[in-house]
């Protein structure tokens, strides 16, 4: 294999073994092994798990579908995307991935930062009136809450529960903040 395709195998088989285990589950050697190198090479093209796991994990998300359309139904579209099993499940996946990998400093802040970008900053342009930053950080922070029931807790009330139902109740509660009631 050239360097290229060599990288692009481990990244591969990392991102794979990342959102099937997280990142504690998964080895530089595991990966290796599945691309089919020796785990030297891992270490050579992204110098050490942390920067395997940073480089392969896409945390951008796909918030923008939400925040596009009318303001008055952003809280009802974000929970919805949250919940949709095509879409959702993908984010879901690499959410409950980074949240066990947050004992890295860079991790979490790689996290907070993927958040702030493709949530949080662009929530505070919609948003009108006193405390728009404080407002659209909140609104991250509820949208959070719920992809820690659904990603990481599993609660089965909420994973049970009609999506629908769910995105009209929770999306009513995002968009009073939103609104700033």
């Amino acid at each position: 294999m050239t360097g290229p395709t060599t990288r692009r195998a481990i990244a591969d088989a990392a991102r794979r073994q990342f959102r099937a285990g997280g990142y504690a589950a998964t080895s530089v050697r595991s990966v290796a092994a599945e691309a089919g190198v020796d785990p030297a090479l891992v270490m050579r093209h992204f110098g050490s798990k942390e920067q395997l796991f940073l480089e392969t994990i896409d945390v951008e998300g796909a918030f923008g579908a939400a925040l596009a359309g009318p303001a008055d139904r952003v809280g009802e579209r974000l929970v919805a995307l949250v919940l949709d099993d095509g879409l959702g499940r993908v984010f879901r996946t690499t959410y409950r991935a980074m949240i066990r990998a947050t004992d890295s400093p860079q991790v979490r802040a790689r996290l907070v930062e993927a958040m702030d970008a493709t949530l949080a900053t662009p929530l505070e342009a919609l948003v009108e009136g006193p405390d728009a930053r404080l407002r659209a950080r909140l609104v991250a922070a509820q949208v959070g809450g719920l992809l820690e029931a659904v990603a990481i807790l599993e609660d089965p009330v909420v994973t049970g529960a009609d999506r629908a139902r769910v995105a009209e109740v929770y999306g009513a509660a995002v968009q009073a903040v939103l609104d700033g009631r």
